[in-house]
């Protein structure tokens, strides 16, 4: 049997993935990482339980508060406009997925992200409106090769409907937008609390 890291976030799409991965016969490891202070893991453990999979919980703030949050405000610092998403997907999760791998002498990595891989290349989702191909642009071709993307051939509404077949506590848990480390604070007073404003040219 193929074993599979995938990155449990307790959403609905990271959740589908595992259930689809275990139906598709894979022994799947759900690993949550603690990226943030205020984050709640209690979604990903009870989806974990409902699919009964191995799952841990990884607490990795101080190296994502280095590569990803330090470089978010630094960039804007400089008058560049980042996105931290794309730091930290290829930076961050799929290079902590990778190591899991290694570690618990898996064969792939997986995620929930809507993205498809053909030949060894990224290709756009079936739903384009959820497509996340531009987050995932400068991953590795050693992610690439070792990444499984199981929703990236569904729509949305799709998606939901294996969560509710499956008795997913998430099912119609609201998607998540925005950056996730800013999470519903007001974007430009989080900025004011790390970033001087100062006068100058547009």
């Amino acid at each position: 049997m193929k074993k599979v890291i995938l990155g449990l976030s307790g959403g609905v799409d990271s959740s589908v993935a595992a259930a689809i991965l275990k139906e598709q016969g894979y022994e799947v490891i759900g690993i949550t990482f603690k990226f943030v202070d205020n984050f709640d893991p209690e979604d990903a453990v009870k989806v974990a339980k409902t699919l009964d999979i191995e799952h841990h919980i990884i607490d990795y703030r101080d190296i994502f508060k280095e590569k990803v949050i330090d470089k978010f405000l630094s960039d804007y610092k400089s008058g560049i406009t980042p996105n931290p998403c794309v730091i930290c997907n290829k930076n961050v999760k799929l290079r902590f997925l990778l190591d899991e791998m290694y570690k618990f002498n898996a064969d792939y990595i997986a995620t929930g992200h809507y993205a498809k891989i053909k030949d060894n290349s990224l290709f756009k989702s079936v739903d384009l409106n959820k497509d996340q191909t531009y987050f995932l642009c400068q991953l590795t071709q050693n992610q690439i090769s070792k990444a499984l993307f199981p929703i990236g051939h569904l729509e949305k509404s799709e998606v939901r409907k294996i969560a509710i077949e499956n008795n997913l506590n998430v099912a119609k848990k609201k998607d998540s937008t925005g950056v996730c480390f800013i999470g519903e604070r007001n974007f430009k007073e989080f900025l004011k609390n790390y970033i001087l404003a100062k006068p100058g040219n547009m």
